[in-house]
């Protein structure tokens, strides 16, 4: 039943919001940052109260922000990421104490009822663990001759 589909849709939301380990952030045409999940505040140490309101330089090493920004607005601008749907990006990121993070995301444009980007979705993972053991193992690798 449609009606049921839709419930259960909405409950997933909730629960996946409330309970993954993956970030899920929502920022609005500016930026600024409107939903920060429990994933977010393990990631990056902010809680939703301190990062809500905030722009997403909050977590973007200063170095990236000119480059974040022009894809940002490309983004809004035109609905659509110069990466094919489904792309998984990966990008370091910042937490509230400076330390860099690694993660990986996919961002996705959610439209107004006008047909205008009127937010953008960022699920992100922590690959942090995951970049420092390939670092390690190139390192070795180079050492070696190889």
């Amino acid at each position: 039943m449609p009606g049921d589909d839709a419930a259960l849709r909405a409950r997933v939301a909730d629960a996946i919001f409330d309970a993954a380990s993956d970030a899920v952030i929502v920022c609005n045409r500016d930026g600024a940052i409107c939903l920060w999940s429990a994933g977010a505040e393990r990631i990056f140490g902010f809680t939703a109260e301190e990062a809500c309101g905030q722009s997403l330089d909050i977590i973007i090493p200063e170095r990236l922000q000119a480059r974040h920004w022009d894809g940002f607005h490309k983004m809004m601008a035109s609905g659509q990421s110069r990466y094919p749907q489904g792309h998984l990006l990966s990008a370091p990121g910042r937490r509230k104490d400076g330390a860099q993070v690694s993660v990986e995301f996919t961002a996705v444009a959610l439209k107004g009822a006008d047909g205008r980007v009127s937010d953008i979705i960022a699920i992100m993972r922590d690959v942090t663990a995951r970049f420092e053991e390939m670092k390690a193992l190139r390192r070795q690798l180079a050492a070696r001759g190889g």
